[in-house]
């Protein structure tokens, strides 16, 4: 579930008896005999094999013995058939599938598989690891102790960290492992140091200490982290962290989880008591639940308060913490009956306010009843979508409302290369007003009819580009809707936005998100769709989209200010994988009836292998007033430098206002078998507020992470980033 200290040896192979390394060449025999021992038989190879009596075997040169999934290897073994002792002297190695474990001399009974080994050097091949120790005794199949030994994961000749430790006991039975007077080095100087650790040898979770964290944060200076993992029961687990800010003080991050055969959940609970800046007791919590119920029926809960308006901008060390300002409170009973479903829903929110740029408050949903249906008969779909919710505000006018809207989608023509599909319904919506009112508004009634009719089809060809096959489609698509007007000034507005235009809104019945305005509409669109498709592979190398929707009549209910024109914008997009390295993503919407472009939007990418990636966007929006235009570019990469060096950058900026938005400069050095991260991040947290973050970050391959972690942050902000040392995984 997680890396942890305690565990970072890793060393569920971590004993001499299941061993073995490729680079070492087994001697060629030339004679061999063969005994039989209580349990398996015994296969000895040799140059030379002398038996006496007493039943004592004496083999020398090249010799091999040969116990089920084990071999022996040395230049010197003598064995006693009747108490089967071993004793092998001579570049001693002891082999299994699994590994090798090699030194000068090796004393052990192969009935009991009690013994010893001095100066053992082992290597295992699941996860490239190595190590040696000053001796090891096996006191049973299951039990071993290494005295003064190593461990790393560093391939041979780099020795850049090592875990020693002065004993290492390891328990096959109970499946964990012991160890004393533990410490990490890395280039020669010791890092971390633990007098004694428990840890699993089969991957389970167990409690310790995880690696510490370490950042710098311009609103608290330097800090240290040092979780403690709590392995409380197979099903639940807690994480506690107390985080040392210089400037404010400890902040204790607590995390529970939980997990059952029908639920599963986590709750967080953080607190800073007596902050030094703010003299502000800071805390944090945080519920998230989900629940299987049976019978179809589900639940979730989700509870998200924080102590004040500055809680994230002050502690939060990610973008995504940091610009929070609604916390969701939600819970959820939901119901899925094949053909129909329900949800029940209480949802309510915490408002953080902007000091400089007054956030709007969302109205609560106390509570909201949805219920649908779709029903399908032979070319006939019949569906039912309705919603009931009482909306709360502190100040603006509450109500409930209750919309229920029923349509029958009937096929004319179905097929894969045509469509032809009318459809009718009834938008029925009915408002009560309670507190606020203050305009005395009534209870309000309105229903509307909708029709709609959609058709399209598909053409293909084959087409030869070069020496290249590929696939070509033309889609022509017609969108029609009717919807007749009514006058909606009056009615409250508590959900109800304008919708983008853009490809997917041209083929909705309602231009506005949500159920307070429904748009009246006489109109047609036309979109056609062009595809060039490899054959070989069936990669789409380019897609072409034109569309255009055109009015029959002025829109009159709006949110904004009416448009009178017939023609709405054009738009054109152009995407596909040019070639295996190259994507494109692009859209431009013009404006006809003024020629000028409204917005427009390029995007593209260029990834050649892991940890070489290119982007690059360019992004317009025309405001109301040349003031307001938004024009930004957005530059990104993970690219290789020189030696073992990579860049990670990341630039957004906007041209309009001369000014960065967003920085992340850092640079990645991987070696072998470990990775070096020294990022900083510059982000905004509220109006003329920004948060600068130092992340630095030292991960040894397989044992321990030690800093700040940027992962989050480059894969959020580099598109196609990718972490250049994937662990090996272990089985």
């Amino acid at each position: 579930m997680r890396s942890r200290f305690p565990s970072f040896l890793l060393l569920s192979s971590l004993f001499w008896a299941q061993t073995y390394a490729a680079d070492l060449q087994l001697p060629v025999s030339s004679v061999s005999v063969s005994s039989s021992a209580p349990s398996q038989v015994i296969l000895i190879d040799a140059e030379q094999i002398e038996a006496s009596k007493s039943e004592q075997i004496t083999a020398d040169g090249q010799v091999q013995l040969e116990q089920g999934g084990q071999r022996i290897s040395a230049e010197h073994i003598i064995y006693n058939q009747q108490t089967g002792e071993v004793s092998a002297r001579g570049m001693v190695r002891l082999e299994q599938p699994s590994g090798v474990v090699a030194g000068p001399d090796l004393n052990m009974n192969l009935d009991n598989s009690v013994g010893e080994m001095n100066a053992p050097i082992f290597e295992f091949h699941d996860n490239n690891a190595r190590g040696a120790a000053q001796k090891v005794t096996r006191s049973g199949p299951l039990n071993y102790e290494f005295n003064r030994a190593f461990y790393t994961t560093c391939p041979a000749g780099n020795d850049d960290w090592l875990l020693n430790l002065s004993t290492l006991k390891i328990d096959r039975q109970s499946q964990t492992g012991t160890g004393y007077n533990a410490w990490v080095e890395f280039k020669g100087v010791p890092l971390l140091y633990t007098p004694w650790m428990n840890f699993p040898l089969d991957g389970r979770r167990r409690s310790g200490v995880l690696g510490p964290v370490f950042g710098v944060t311009a609103s608290g200076g330097s800090e240290i982290t040092l979780p403690i993992y709590l392995n409380l029961a197979p099903n639940y687990d807690a994480t506690v962290a107390p985080r040392v800010i210089s400037k404010r003080g400890v902040l204790v991050n607590n995390e529970f989880r939980y997990l059952g055969a029908s639920f599963m959940g986590e709750i967080n609970y953080d607190f800073l008591d007596s902050d030094r800046i703010s003299q502000l007791n800071r805390h944090r919590f945080a519920l998230k639940h989900s629940q299987n119920l049976g019978a179809g029926f589900g639940a979730t809960l989700q509870l998200h308060r924080v102590s004040d308006d500055s809680y994230f901008r002050d502690l939060a060390t990610t973008v995504i913490n940091g610009t929070q300002t609604q916390l969701l409170n939600e819970g959820t009973l939901s119901y899925g009956g094949g053909w129909w479903s329900a949800m029940l829903k209480a949802q309510t929110f915490q408002t953080l306010q902007d000091p400089l740029a007054s956030v709007a408050i969302p109205y609560h949903r106390l509570p909201q009843l949805n219920v649908s249906a779709s029903k399908s008969f032979n070319r006939t779909e019949l569906t039912f979508v309705s919603e009931y919710v009482n909306f709360y505000h502190p100040t603006l006018v509450n109500g409930e409302r209750i919309v229920s809207y029923p349509s029958v989608t009937y096929a004319l023509l179905n097929d894969t290369g045509y469509y032809l599909k009318p459809k009718i319904g009834l938008h029925s919506t009915q408002y009560v007003m309670s507190e606020h009112n203050s305009s005395a508004m009534p209870t309000v009634v309105r229903n509307i009819p909708i029709f709609s009719l959609d058709s399209g089809l598909n053409f293909e060809r084959d087409l030869q580009i070069g020496e290249h096959n590929y696939v070509q489609s033309l889609e022509p698509r017609i969108y029609y809707v009717n919807v007749p007007y009514q006058n909606q000034d009056a009615l409250p507005n508590y959900d109800t936005s304008q919708a983008v235009f853009n490809f997917s809104q041209m083929f909705t019945e309602n231009r506005f998100f949500g159920n307070d305005r429904v748009g009246d509409a006489d109109m047609a669109t036309f979109v056609l769709t062009s595809r060039l498709i490899d054959d070989s592979g069936g990669t789409e190398r380019l897609r072409l989209t034109l569309g255009e929707r055109f009015s029959f009549s002025p829109q009159r209910v709006n949110l904004t200010t009416p448009d009178a024109n017939s023609r709405s914008d054009v738009l054109l997009a152009a995407a596909g994988r040019v070639t295996d390295w190259l994507t494109v993503d692009s859209a431009i919407q013009y404006n006809p009836n003024v020629m000028h472009t409204q917005s427009a939007y390029l995007s593209t990418r260029y990834k050649q292998e892991k940890g070489k990636v290119l982007n690059l966007a360019y992004r317009y929006t025309r405001g109301d007033v040349p003031a307001n235009d938004v024009r930004q570019v957005d530059f990104s990469t993970q690219w290789p430098l020189f030696w073992h060096w990579y860049a990670v950058s990341r630039m957004s900026y906007s041209l309009q206002d001369n000014r960065v938005l967003e920085a992340l400069a850092g640079l990645e050095y991987n070696q072998s078998c470990w990775m070096l991260r020294l990022v900083v991040q510059r982000f905004p947290t509220a109006t003329q507020q920004v948060s600068t973050g130092i992340f630095v970050q030292l991960e040894l391959n397989d044992l321990v992470t030690i800093g700040s972690d940027p992962l989050s942050a480059l894969r959020m902000s580099i598109p196609g980033y990718e972490k250049l040392n994937t662990p090996t995984p272990h089985h």
